[in-house]
Formats: C-alpha cells, structure tokens, sequence
C-alpha cells in the first residue's frame, strides 16, 4: 500500500488540528484513499516534544529539513502571517512539494505568485481552510459549483465579529465588554483588529471572489470597515425595524463590473443569515443555474479547522496516486483564463441606510437634517426620536429609501457640521432579499 508522507510547519492550536485527524481517522482515510497518510515530521520552534502517540513523528526547530526531506510529499504550512510563511510555500513548491496552508492572509496578498509558481513546478496547493474553517466551501466553489456563474457571494466569515455581535444583541451589552470577554474565552486574539476591523473577512473576500469569478484581486482592493461603532442602541434599533446586525462580505457579479465590500450591515430577521448566531461562518452564493445556496459551520477551531486541512491533504494524495496532479484548477478557472475585473466604486452604489445622529433636543433640528438629506436627494423612509430630555442630547435614528453613497457621504459630512449634532453619525447599511 501506497504511503504519503505529510511534513507538517507550525504545531499550534490548528497544527495540533491536524496531527489529531491524521492519527484517529487514519483507517478511515485508508478506506477512502486506499493509502496510508502519515505525518512524518512537525517543524516549530516553541514545541519540545509531541504527544507520546506521535513518537514516530520526527520533531526538528527548522523547517527547511522538512522542505529538503525528499521523503515528503506535501508540506502543510500553519504558522501564519507573510513570513516565514511565503518564503516556506515558496522553497516547498521550489523543492516540488505539494503545499497545503490555511493561511488567507498569505493567499489574498501573495497567492497570484504563489499558484504561478505551483503550476510552473506542476505541484498542486490545497487551500479549503483558509476560508470557513470547517466549512467546504472552497471544494463547492471549485467543483461543486463549476457548472454556475456565481451572481452574488455574501456572508458571515469571522467567528470573532460574529460571536462580539450576538452577545451584544442577546444580552444588550456594549462592544468593548464584549471583546475583553471573547478574548478571555480565546475566541479572540490579544490583538483583535482584523477581526474586529473587518480585515481578516476580505482576506477571505478576496480568495472567494478571484475564484467565482476568474479574477485577480487583494484584499487592498475591498472596501472594508469594521465593528468597532456599534453600540447597543443600534442593535436594539435594529431590532425595532426587524433586523439583526451582522458583519457582512458582499460581493454581486453585475457583468463589466462586481462589488467587493466588507461592512457592519442590517440584516431582515427573515434572511437566512440573521440566523447565524455565536462563532459560527455562513456563506451564500447565489448561482444562474443552481440558485441560492448556504454554507453553515463552524469557521474556527482546531478540530473544524484540523478537518478541512486534512481533506486538502487526501484530495492530493489521490491525485498522486491517480498520477492525475491538477486536475482540477486551484483556483477554479485555468490560468490563461483569469481576467481583471472592475470593481464597483462604493460611491457608485444603491441602498437603503440607517443613521443614528446625536443631537441636541431642540426644535428644529429633524428640519435641518431632513433639508439637507433633501439636497442630495436622499428620501427617508422613516425617523425614529427616542425620549426627549429637558436638557441634553437624544438619538435621532432615520431610515431612507435607496440613496447613492455618494450623496450619502456628502449629506452626513454636512450634517456632522451642524451644531446641533454632538457626536459622530453612525451609518449602518441595510441589506435586501436577493431577487
């Protein structure tokens, strides 16, 4: 019976992930692969030892005996971040070493280098858990959905964000409560700003988009902006006009042009992704030939995650076996087919807002505000004031009808301006049923 030998780079909470498949699935794995999948070595420079079940297992600090172990069939990188990472992947590929990583901040930046150098060598990189963690999704893009053009891609791809959210919602307790609490429970990172910030999201924007759509693109190129302004107000307000907040990718495919968007948006309760509660990813594509489809799971973790590097690292070893090394492009689309596309300018797009004003309780104030939103043609749909006060500030909340975020951006800047304003306007914009 065949043997592939996996040289594993990076031994944390994900790395150990993976050990764990391997070694209790592994008659599985034979049953399904007709090989035997054994992790041959881990590289890290903290770890001292491995379990005692891993005592084959060779631990070394350098990951360049791996890399040059002609022994190795595939090396998994799990370290993370732009370096070492990318000057691993890149050697392992160099060396003809297949590659497997869940690093998505690596591939969103790097990954156009990355995949001409894997094909150049004609070495495959397996990627599935850079983007949902557990959750296919990146097999149902490649393969599943190979037969659709994807018309919109949207959803909840950061657990963090997602678990900071709900808890405010449910418990009606504010952000940074919230966060020190999620990074206690190690749901997230000493230093949450991509996630909160909503930059780890378009990294997995970016992967996502340049396969649905046989594109180049970085993260850099995707308008993003975070969480960080939610208050519980807003979440209760949004509760009152039958939403919930979450932290969206949205991404609609309009032919010459597609959006790429991250931000803080409203959800109607009847949407499937208001649903998705705690640290939980959804993904909804919605194709021309198959419809809608949802992708639900958990995004993190080091077994989920552990799960989907494992499938990355069967897929290869088949094609080996089968002597079948791409078969199927890593990025969906053949590379002599890959385009640029346009991306839609924010200030170009339509949609309904909320805005939440701080303003002093006097009268005449909604009469300013309303002028100049009537300047830029922005209509309302509705206003909310809630309890007057005999002396200070209220929160006056309104709801247009579909506005350009251009005169959007140029109302609110004028309206930040008025004196009667006593805080920074909150923007939340708000999401529509899919045709």
């Amino acid at each position: 019976m065949k043997e592939i030998k996996v040289g594993l780079i990076g031994f944390g909470t994900v790395g150990k992930g993976l050990a764990e498949v391997l070694y209790s699935q592994r008659e599985r794995l034979v049953k399904r692969s007709g090989m035997t999948i054994h992790l041959a070595g881990v590289a890290d420079n903290s770890a001292t030892e491995l379990p005692e079940k891993f005592d084959d297992v060779t631990l070394t600090k350098d990951a360049r005996e791996l890399i040059n172990n002609p022994e190795i069939d595939i090396i998994v990188e799990l370290i993370g971040g732009m370096e070492p990472a990318k000057t691993f992947v890149l050697e392992a590929i160099a060396a003809g070493k297949h590659v497997v990583t869940a690093n998505k901040a690596l591939l969103s930046q790097h990954g156009a280098e990355i995949f001409a150098a894997a094909a150049k060598k004609n070495v495959e990189v397996g990627f599935e858990a850079s983007v949902g963690g557990g959750i296919p999704v990146i097999k149902a893009l490649k393969e599943g959905l190979v037969a659709n053009k994807i018309l919109s891609i949207m959803g909840i791809m950061n657990g963090t964000a997602n678990y900071i959210l709900s808890r405010m919602t449910d418990e009606g307790i504010h952000f940074e409560e919230v966060l020190k609490d999620a990074q206690r429970l190690g749901f997230a990172e000493a230093d949450p700003t991509y996630d909160i910030e909503g930059i780890d999201t378009a990294h997995k924007l970016a992967i996502l988009m340049t396969m649905a759509y046989g594109m180049p693109i970085t993260h850099n190129e995707i308008a993003t902006e975070g969480i960080a302004s939610i208050e519980p107000m807003d979440i209760e307000l949004a509760r009152e006009l039958g939403c919930r907040i979450k932290l969206l990718a949205i991404s609609r495919n309009h032919g010459d042009h597609v959006e790429a968007r991250v931000h803080p948006t409203m959800v109607p309760q009847s949407h499937l992704l208001a649903s998705i509660h705690g640290a939980y990813n959804a993904i909804h594509f919605q194709g021309d030939t198959v419809g809608n489809v949802l992708l639900y799971g958990q995004g993190a973790g080091m077994m989920p995650t552990g799960s989907a590097v494992a499938a990355d690292v069967v897929d290869i070893a088949r094609n080996i076996e089968s002597n079948s090394i791409n078969r199927v492009p890593s990025l969906s689309y053949l590379p002599t087919e890959m385009r640029p596309r346009k991306i839609t300018p924010m200030d170009e797009l339509y949609g309904p807002y909320y805005f939440r004003l701080t303003v002093l309780d006097q009268p005449g104030v909604l009469s300013k505000v309303a002028g100049i939103l009537s300047k830029y043609e922005i209509s309302i749909e509705s206003v909310i004031q809630k309890g007057r006060k005999k002396v200070g500030a209220v929160p006056l909340v309104i709801v247009t009808h579909h506005a350009k975020e251009s005169a959007v951006r140029g109302a609110l800047e004028e309206i930040s301006k008025l004196e009667s304003i006593t805080a920074p306007v909150v923007k939340i914009r708000i999401l529509e049923e899919e045709d």
